[in-house]
Order: structure tokens, then sequence, then C-alpha cells
């Protein structure tokens, strides 16, 4: 049986987050899972809830990846303490909502981290969320892997390879020091 990745697309990211979904599904060799969330209906609850539904359809050979706003919802879902959550999950060039970031309380992480295996992909020249986000998210998150990406921008553009090596590498005990990876 294949596994399947759950992919969180960004806001009104649907169609533009497609080809990096599909890129990172083929480079994994899972089945893509990408639910579409709602463009309008913006309130952390109109996305989480989906979020939720879907991990809780997960398998031990399945993969979580979300992708900028999607990255803030799903990390506040995986802190939720639920009896079943995805052992690891990666977050691409996720906002800081907190006053550090873009100061919007509605979507901020202010919570214990997950117990999930997070990595925090980011690359440099992103001129969507601005590299910055890396280091204030590393503060509230401690534990996650941190990748810095020289190139890419915000969809990651060319870096599918990197970021599947960097999933697919040897994991570093939580709580090692922050390291950031230039390619």
């Amino acid at each position: 049986m294949v596994g399947r990745l759950l992919f969180v697309h960004g806001a009104g990211g649907f169609f533009d987050d497609a080809p990096l979904a599909n890129g990172l599904a083929q480079a994994l060799h899972l089945d893509l899972c990408m639910p579409e969330l709602s463009d309008t209906a913006m309130g952390f609850e109109d996305w989480a809830a989906p979020v939720r539904q879907h991990l809780d359809r997960l398998g031990s050979d399945d993969a979580v990846i979300a992708h900028s706003f999607g990255a803030s919802i799903l990390v506040r879902v995986l802190a939720e303490h639920r009896r079943e959550r995805p052992l690891r999950a990666t977050l691409l060039a996720m906002p800081d909502w907190t006053p550090h970031g873009w100061d919007v309380t509605d979507y901020a992480f202010t919570t214990q981290e997950p117990e999930t295996d997070l990595t925090l992909v980011h690359c440099r020249d992103d001129d969507v969320v601005p590299i910055s986000h890396l280091a204030s998210n590393s503060t509230a998150l401690p534990s996650a892997r941190l990748i810095e990406l020289s190139t890419g921008g915000h969809q990651s553009d060319g870096m599918i390879d990197d970021i599947v090596a960097e999933m697919r590498g040897c994991k570093r005990p939580r709580g090692d020091a922050y390291r950031p990876r230039s390619s």
C-alpha cells in the first residue's frame, strides 16, 4: 500500500501550491491529499476543523507538509493534546504571527510546542514571508529542526529535491542548537 502526503496549502494557495505539493508527493512516492481550504473563511477554526479531520485519517506510512498560512494552522492543531498525531511534520515558509513578526493575535502560536517532530524550512529569498520569521519561529518551537535554503522564494521553486533529502535525512535529537543549512 502506498502512503499519502497530506499537504496543507497556504492562504488562497490551493492552485499556487499545487505544483509544490505534487512535486513533493512525486519525489516522496506518496499519493497526494490536498484538501481545498477556504479563501474567504480564514479564522483558525475554519481551517483547523478540516485539518483535524484529515489528520485523523492518516496512517503510519503517511507524511504531513504544510505551507505558509497552512503551516501556521497545522502547528497549532498539532499542539492540541490529541491521542493520535503524526510523528513528523514539515512546515514550509511558516509566518510568525507574534509581535516579532506580523502581529496578528488570531494566528499566533503561543502554546506549548507539539510532541510531533517538526522541521521548519524557509528560503532566504522568500519575498512573501521574510526569512526573519524562521528565527522567530525557532524560539517558539525550540525542538524543531531548522533548514534554511539559499534560494527558492516563497514557493520553494527548484528546491523539492533538497526538501525531500532533508525529510529523509538523519534526524537530529530534539533540542539541537540552531544550525541553518545552506544550499
